[in-house]
C-alpha cells in the first residue's frame, strides 16, 4: 500500500511540475525581454531594424536566452514522455506481478550502483526505450540437457510466453533426451508465432571438453561459449537465458536494450551480485580474474554479427587456455570465461540494469536491484538450491514462479493479432478436419476428441534403461489419472521390468505428482519408470490417446498392455520373458493372455502361486474378472480350463472379448475415437483379431484388479442417454471402417455384434 501512495505521490509532483515549468518559463523570459524598461526582440533582424542600442553584448544574451528556451522545452518533453510510460506501464506490471508489493524502505538501495550506471549509461530507463516493431522476432537461446533441466525450460518458456507480445524463434542447444522431450511438446503445445529449432549438443562436446570444470551443469555449462559458431550465421543478435529463470515482463523489453549498444559494446550482462570474484567468501578464495564484481552470465545479450567479427572463437579460446595454466578448471563454468575476456576488454560490454537479473542465490546483493514489486523484470535462481534459497523476499519470488510452475499452458495457445505465422501443415489439417465436423451433431464433442492435440511431456521424470541381452524384454504399459495415484508403488513392487505409464493431468496436477515420486523411495529407487505426462483439455478422458502415448514410448520389444487398477502376480514379468521364447513371439503373430481376476477388498493377501489363487476363488475371495456386472470381456479366456491347464492354450475370438495380453512393439495403435469408458480395449482386441493375431493363454500366469470408486466416466455411462447413444454409433462406424480395411473377413465381426 505503502509503494501504491508514493507512486500515487511521484505522479502529483510530476504533473504539478509540468504545469507550472510552462509558466515560469514563460514569466522568465518575459522579464528577461525588458532591457532599461524596454521590450527587447529575441529576432536579431527585427532589433538590428528598431532598436538603436543593438550591442554584441545584448546579442550573447539573446543567444543564452534562445539556447536555455530550447533546454525547457526539451526538459518538458522528457516530462511528458516520463509521465505517460508511468501511466502506461504501472498498471500492467502490477498485474503481471500480483498484488503483493514491497515498499521503498525494504530494499537498501546502492548510490554506488547507481552512480556508476550513469556513468555507464545503464541507469533506470527514464528515456523513452526504442520500440520493438509489432511483428519482429524475438530470438532465444538456451542450453539444456537431461529431463531435469527439460523440465525447468518449460516453465521459463511459460513465463516468457505469458507477457510477451511478439513472435518468439527458441534456439535450443539441447542433447538427445532434451530435444526428444521438447521437441514433443512443442509439436503438441501449437502455440502460434513460436518457431522451435535444435542443435546437437553432443556434437559441441568436442568445442569445450577440454575445459576442466567444477560446476554442477558440467560441460552443459560451457556451451554458451560457442554460440557464433552454433547459431546460424545470419543470426545478428539473440537473448541467451538459463533454464533457471522466471520472466516477470515482457521479453521485448530486454530485445530493445540491443539498441542502446553503442561502439564495441557486444554483450549485454549484469554485474554479479555475490563477493564470488571479490574473493573474499573464504580463507584461500582464489577464483577467475573479473571486472570488480564481474557479470552473471545466466542473461546474456549477444550481438553475433559483431562478435564474429572480432574473432570471438579465438579471443575466449586464448584466454581460457592461458588462465587455466594458473587456475586449472572453472567454478562457474562459461561465467569464469566470460568475466576473464571481460577483464581484459571491458570495453566489450554493456552493463544491464541489475533488474534485469535479480540473482537468488545465497550471500547475494539482490534486494539493491528493486524497490517495488514493478521494479522487477526476470528472476534468476541461480542457486543449487534453487527455491529454498535464503533471501528476503524468497516468498515472494517463490509464489511467482510457482505461478508459472502449475499455469495451465494451453491458455498460453493466443493468436498474436495482426502478426502473420508460419503455415504450419500439421495445423492446416488439423483445422480441415475439424471443419469437416458437423457441430449440430449430438455426438459431435465426441467426434472432436480425436482431433484434439493433447500437450504432451514424454519423460516427466529421470528414465533409465538397459536392454536386456536375449532381446526378450517386455514393458508393462498403463495408463492413470491423478485419482490412481496410490498404484503406483504397489505396481513398482509387483513388476520388476521396465514400465511406461501416460498420466492424464492438469499443470498443476504435474507438479503435485512430482512432489509425491520425489517424497516416494519405491518410486526413486526405480529409474527403469517411464512417466509421460498427456495434459488435460476437453470434458472426456482419452484413455487409447494414453494408451498409445505409453506405448509408443517403451525401449523394449514386447509390451504387455495392462491397466493401473490391475496388480501382477509376483514374478510375471520373468514367467512372460520365458514364454516369449517358448511361444516364439518374435516370429509369430500372437497375443498372449493373462488372465484377469478381482477382489472387492481392499486389504488382500496377495496370492503367491496359482494354487493359492484357485483357493480364493473357491473361497470367493477372489472372482474372475468383472463376472458379475461384464461376464462377456473375459468369458472366452475359458477360467473352467484354465484351472488345471498346465500348457499355453489358444482362444478363439468372440464379441466383446477385451482380454489383457502380451504382444510385441509393432502391434496396431488403439482407435482414438472411443473416450472415457465403453468399447476402448473391444476394439483394439478386434483389430488384432482381424490382422490375424492368435490369441493364448498363459497357464501359469494372473493378474488381480484392485477396487476403487466408479471414475466420472463410467458414471456418465451409466447415467446419461445420449452418451450411450454415441458410443453406439461410433461403435459401428468403427465397424464400417474395418470393413472397409478388412474386407469380407471382417464381416464376422458384423455378425457376432447382431447376435450378442
Amino acid at each position: 500500500m505503502l509503494g501504491i501512495c508514493r507512486g500515487r505521490r511521484k505522479f502529483l509532483a510530476a504533473s504539478l511540475t509540468l504545469l507550472c515549468i510552462p509558466a515560469i518559463t514563460w514569466i522568465y523570459l518575459f522579464a528577461g525581454s525588458f532591457e532599461d524598461g524596454k521590450p527587447v526582440s529575441l529576432s536579431p533582424l527585427e532589433s538590428q531594424e528598431h532598436s538603436p542600442r543593438y550591442t554584441a553584448s545584448s546579442q550573447r544574451e539573446r543567444e543564452s536566452l534562445e539556447v536555455r528556451v530550447r533546454e525547457v522545452e526539451e526538459e518538458n518533453r522528457a516530462l511528458r514522455r516520463q509521465l505517460s510510460l508511468a501511466q502506461g506501464r504501472s498498471p500492467a506490471h502490477r498485474r503481471g506481478n500480483h498484488s503483493k508489493t514491497y515498499s521503498m524502505e525494504e530494499g537498501t538501495g546502492d548510490s554506488e550502483n547507481l552512480r556508476a550506471g550513469i556513468v555507464a549509461g545503464n541507469s533506470s530507463e527514464c528515456g523513452q526505450q526504442p520500440a520493438v516493431e509489432k511483428c519482429e522476432t524475438i530470438h532465444v537461446a538456451i542450453v539444456c540437457a537431461g529431463y531435469n533441466a527439460s523440465r525447468d525450460v518449460v516453465t521459463l518458456v511459460k513465463s516468457v510466453l505469458f507477457h510477451r507480445r511478439n513472435p518468439l524463434h527458441f534456439h535450443l542447444i539441447a542433447d538427445s533426451i532434451a530435444e526428444q522431450i521438447l521437441a514433443t511438446l512443442f509439436q503438441t503445445w501449437m502455440v502460434p508465432a513460436v518457431r522451435v529449432d535444435f542443435y546437437n549438443a553432443d556434437e559441441l562436446k568436442s568445442e569445450v571438453s577440454w575445459i576442466p570444470n567444477k560446476h554442477y551443469s558440467g560441460i552443459y555449462g560451457l556451451m554458451k561459449l560457442v554460440l557464433t559458431k552454433t547459431l546460424p550465421a545470419n543470426l545478428e543478435r539473440v537473448i541467451v537465458l538459463d533454464t533457471d529463470i522466471t520472466f516477470a515482463t515482457d521479453i521485448a523489453e530486454l530485445w530493445a536494450v540491443f539498441h542502446k549498444f553503442k561502439g564495441q559494446q557486444v554483450l549485454g550482462l549484469v554485474e554479479n551480485q555475490s563477493d564470488w570474484y571479490l574473493g573474499n567468501l573464504w580463507k584461500n578464495h582464489r577464483p577467475w580474474p573479473a571486472l570488480g564484481r564481474g557479470y552473471n552470465t545466466g542473461v546474456i545479450l549477444l550481438l553475433l554479427d559483431k562478435l564474429r567479427k572480432m574473432k570471438w572463437e579465438q579471443m575466449w579460446r586464448l584466454t581460457a587456455e592461458r588462465e587455466l595454466m594458473g587456475m586449472l578448471s572453472t567454478s562457474l563454468a562459461d561465467q569464469d570465461i566470460f568475466n576473464a575476456v571481460i577483464k581484459q576488454n571491458p570495453f566489450l560490454v554493456y552493463q544491464l540494469p541489475c533488474f534485469w537479473n535479480v540473482q537468488l542465490s545465497d550471500h547475494t546483493r539482490s534486494e539493491q536491484c528493486y524497490r517495488d514489486v514493478s521494479d522487477l523484470k526476470v528472476i534468476h535462481w541461480n542457486s543449487p538450491k534453487k527455491l529454498r534459497v535464503k533471501n528476503k523476499h524468497v516468498e515472494f519470488f517463490r509464489n511467482l514462479y510457482l505461478t508459472f510452475l502449475e499455469y495451465d499452458g494451453n491458455l498460453l495457445r493466443r493468436e498474436l493479432f495482426g502478426c502473420p505465422s508460419e503455415t504450419d501443415v500439421n495445423s492446416e489439417n488439423l483445422q480441415k478436419q475439424l471443419s469437416e465436423l458437423d457441430e449440430d451433431d449430438l455426438c459431435y464433442e465426441f467426434r472432436r476428441e480425436r482431433f484434439t492435440v493433447h500437450r504432451t511431456h514424454l519423460y516427466f521424470l529421470h528414465y533409465e534403461y538397459e536392454p536386456a541381452a536375449d532381446n526378450t524384454d517386455v514393458t508393462l504399459v498403463a495408463q492413470l489419472s491423478m485419482d490412481r495415484l496410490q498404484m503406483l508403488e504397489a505396481i513398482c513392487k509387483h513388476w520388476e521390468g521396465p514400465i511406461s505409464l501416460a498420466l492424464y493431468l492438469s499443470d498443476a496436477e504435474a507438479q503435485q505428482f512430482l512432489r509425491y515420486a520425489q517424497g516416494s523411495e519405491v518410486l526413486m529407487s526405480r529409474h527403469n519408470v517411464g512417466y509421460h505426462i498427456v495434459y488435460k483439455e476437453g470434458q472426456f478422458y482419452p484413455v487409447n490417446l494414453l494408451r498409445n502415448v505409453a506405448m509408443k514410448h517403451i525401449s523394449t520389444p514386447y509390451m504387455f498392455l495392462s491397466d493401473i487398477d490391475f496388480l501382477p502376480m509376483y514374478g510375471l514379468y520373468e514367467y512372460l520373458r520365458k514364454s516369449v521364447i517358448q511361444l516364439d513371439l518374435a516370429n509369430t503373430k500372437k497375443a498372449m493372455i493373462v488372465p484377469a481376476f478381482e477382489t472387492l477388498r481392499y486389504r488382500l493377501s496377495f496370492p503367491k502361486s496359482k494354487a493359492e489363487l484357485l483357493s480364493m476363488l473357491d473361497m470367493g475371495t477372489l472372482f474372475t474378472f468383472r463376472y458379475h456386472v461384464w461376464t462377456k470381456g473375459h468369458a472366452p479366456t475359458n477360467f473352467a480350463k484354465w484351472r488345471t491347464a498346465t500348457t499355453p492354450y489358444r482362444v478363439e475370438w468372440e464379441a466383446d472379448f477385451e482380454p489383457y495380453v502380451v504382444v510385441r512393439r509393432d502391434c496396431p495403435e488403439y482407435d482414438r475415437r472411443f473416450v472415457g469408458f465403453g468399447w476402448n480395449k473391444v476394439a483394439h482386441i478386434m483389430e488384432l483379431d482381424a490382422q490375424e493375431y492368435e490369441f493364448t493363454v498363459l497357464p501359469n500366469a494372473y493378474m488381480i484388479h484392485m477396487p476403487h470408486a466408479p471414475s466420472f466416466d463410467i458414471t456418465k455411462f451409466r447415467s446419461n442417454k445420449q452418451y450411450r447413444i454415441c458410443l453406439k454409433t461410433l461403435k459401428e462406424e468403427f465397424q464400417q471402417d474395418m470393413s472397409r480395411r478388412y474386407g469380407f473377413a471382417a464381416l464376422k465381426y458384423l455378425t457376432a455384434e447382431n447376435n450378442s
